[in-house]
């Protein structure tokens, strides 16, 4: 019997003031973009209610076997600029592309990674 885990993808995106309604257009136009992708289990952008700047887009995939293929099929069509840390603090010159252009809406970004421990979706066989 083989364990299979959901793997889950956080974005944590620190937006400046201004910039909420902007991230939050640009995923709605995306929306559905990842819906066929093999093993995609689905999407949540995160709006924060507590005067946070942060926000958090949330995948969940079958499991990281499959994350990793989506991964690679993006990356080999949707070429992206480089990106480059300028400051430890978060702001909005934290990230500067190739070209020096700071990103924009988002001022930092982390990406983290899980994987559920308990519960209903704690795994299947």
């Amino acid at each position: 019997m083989m364990l299979v885990m959901t793997a889950i993808r956080i974005n944590a995106i620190t937006v400046p003031e201004q910039g909420g309604d902007e991230l939050a257009r640009r995923f709605a136009e995306r929306a559905g973009a990842v819906d066929g992708a093999e093993g995609f289990e689905g999407f949540e952008l995160l709006r924060p209610t507590d005067g946070r700047g942060t926000w958090l887009v949330i995948t969940r995939w079958r499991d990281e076997e499959a994350y990793q293929a989506w991964e690679r099929w993006r990356a080999a069509r949707e070429p992206r600029p480089t990106v480059r840390r300028v400051s430890d603090a978060p702001g909005p010159a934290a990230f500067l592309t190739d070209r020096g252009e700071p990103i924009k809406p988002v001022a930092y970004s982390e990406y983290w990674s899980f994987e559920v421990a308990d519960g209903p979706g704690a795994g299947a066989s």
